[in-house]
């Protein structure tokens, strides 16, 4: 039996990157609290046995794999589970899992999730966002999306997330000076550029307290995950003061290094005082808080015994050995489809490393000179974006071959 509907105290889900982290994760705190949620659509990339358990679970009415040609596995796997459930592939069907739930966790890796972030915000629904990637490389598009009557983004990245709790402490939004990004440094904290040369892989995938995908993880590696935190922080806080907006720009934005990863993010006001989120690293408490806000999750994640916390450090990141943070802000000052650039320039590169081809250092070379090949392209279009997104991907294979040969 499938679930197709909700009353009235409870709120229909749909988690479209079911199979990777942020999903399962998502749906671990739904079976802690089932009286609430109601999971109606599931989707993974081409993780076909996954998506067969996880709907043998929950019971959805609509699955969806991206993988086209992993659609007849998927039937087969539902059929040999006992599950008759609507079934579709490829990239609308991404999408139109967000178009049936009140709300949608988007925790497509990369590019990708885009047409699941905007199906959902042009639906007037709930998007709990883990896919910055859509919201950094297209930003006036998602932006238009938003102004949707009932469309809303919580974060789920957790220093948004973070933000977004900090930024309801205060009544008056022009009044917001700073927001601070915290980044745990990575594994790599406290190198220099030059003991960075011959890193391996296995090395970059060692984060020292969050348990994340490879790429997010090798992001977090270059810092090039918090750069594209600035940016997103500028789409999601930035504007005109009334609902998230503060007014600030991306030159009101800093980063600072926090290794102990327990202050996710702070918000200054135009008197001095500082707001932060604090918790224990975990990403549940920011999936928990986007699925049930404005109320609280009634389970506690990342709860402090804080006579045991010991101390919070903070220092200012590196620039030289970890060159991406400030590809990120660049990219962010120039807006238009530039972000888009980087933001794709970014996924082959770490793609290309997760894959043996490149170094490394190699990925914020090939990331600043995408950058610098950035043809002003219109971003204030979906068209303008994906043809920005196209081209840079082509120079960023043509820098990835450059460098497999030399």
């Amino acid at each position: 039996m499938t679930r197709t509907a909700t009353t009235d105290d409870r709120r229909s889900v749909a988690v479209v990157g079911s199979t990777g982290s942020v999903g399962t994760q998502t749906l671990e705190a739904v079976v802690d609290d089932p009286d609430r949620y109601d999971v109606i659509a599931l989707a993974a990339g081409s993780s076909v046995d996954a998506l067969v358990a996880q709907s043998l679970e929950f019971r959805p009415s609509f699955v969806a794999i991206g993988d086209e040609t992993k659609r007849q596995d998927l039937v087969d796997g539902l059929t040999a589970a006992g599950l008759d459930i609507e079934v579709g592939s490829g990239t609308d069907a991404l999408a139109e899992c967000a178009r049936r739930a009140d709300i949608t966790v988007n925790a497509v890796v990369g590019f990708a999730g885009l047409p699941v972030t905007l199906a959902s915000l042009e639906s007037g629904k709930r998007l709990a966002l883990a896919n910055k990637e859509s919201l950094i490389a297209a930003g006036p598009v998602v932006q238009a999306a938003r102004r949707t009557p009932g469309a809303e983004i919580v974060p789920v990245d957790s220093e948004h997330a973070a933000v977004h709790q900090c930024l309801r402490a205060n009544d008056v939004a022009t009044r917001v000076a700073r927001i601070q990004l915290t980044a745990s440094g990575g594994p790599f904290r406290g190198r220099k550029q030059a003991e960075l040369e011959s890193v391996s892989i296995e090395d970059a995938l060692a984060h020292p307290t969050w348990s994340m995908g490879p790429k997010i993880t090798i992001d977090s590696s270059t810092l090039m995950n918090k750069g594209l935190e600035v940016i997103e922080a500028n789409e999601l806080f930035g504007g005109p003061a009334g609902d998230l907006g503060c007014g600030i720009t991306i030159g009101d934005i800093d980063v600072v290094v926090h290794p102990q990863s327990i202050v996710h993010s702070m918000v200054t006001y135009s008197d001095g005082s500082t707001i932060a989120q604090l918790s224990l690293p975990t990403m549940k408490l920011p999936i928990v808080y986007a699925l049930a806000f404005p109320d609280r999750f009634p389970v506690p994640y990342g709860a402090i015994d804080w006579a045991t916390l010991g101390s919070l450090d903070f220092e200012t990141p590196d620039l030289d050995a970890f060159p991406c943070l400030n590809l990120a802000f660049e990219a962010g000052r120039i807006g238009g489809t530039a972000p888009a650039w980087l933001s794709a320039g970014n996924e082959v590169a770490v793609e290309a490393f997760l894959a043996g081809m490149i170094r490394w250092i190699d990925i914020a070379d090939i990331n600043a000179s995408v950058l610098a090949a950035h043809d002003g392209g219109n971003g204030a279009t979906l068209e303008g974006v994906l043809e920005g997104d196209h081209v840079a991907r082509l120079r960023a294979d043509e820098l990835v071959k450059e460098a497999c040969n030399r």
